[in-house]
């Protein structure tokens, strides 16, 4: 429609995964996130995540990923 293309793509652990590096929470010792938790910081790099601004960027990125 419009032009343009409509892809789904499976939004498991996009919250808890870094982007910058890939770690998963919940893996390798560290709890799973909780609903309540809005910003986090990697434990593998260090990098500060505002949760919904990384799970957005992980989704786009498996998006783009289907496209290649």
């Amino acid at each position: 429609l419009y032009g343009r293309q409509f892809i789904t793509i499976n939004p498991r652990n996009t919250t808890q995964t870094c982007r910058d590096c890939g770690f998963v929470m919940g893996t390798n010792g560290t709890d799973k996130l909780t609903l309540d938790d809005r910003n986090w910081t990697c434990p593998n790099c260090g990098i500060h995540h505002i949760r919904d601004w990384n799970a957005a960027k992980n989704i786009l990125d498996k998006g783009m990923a289907k496209l290649a």
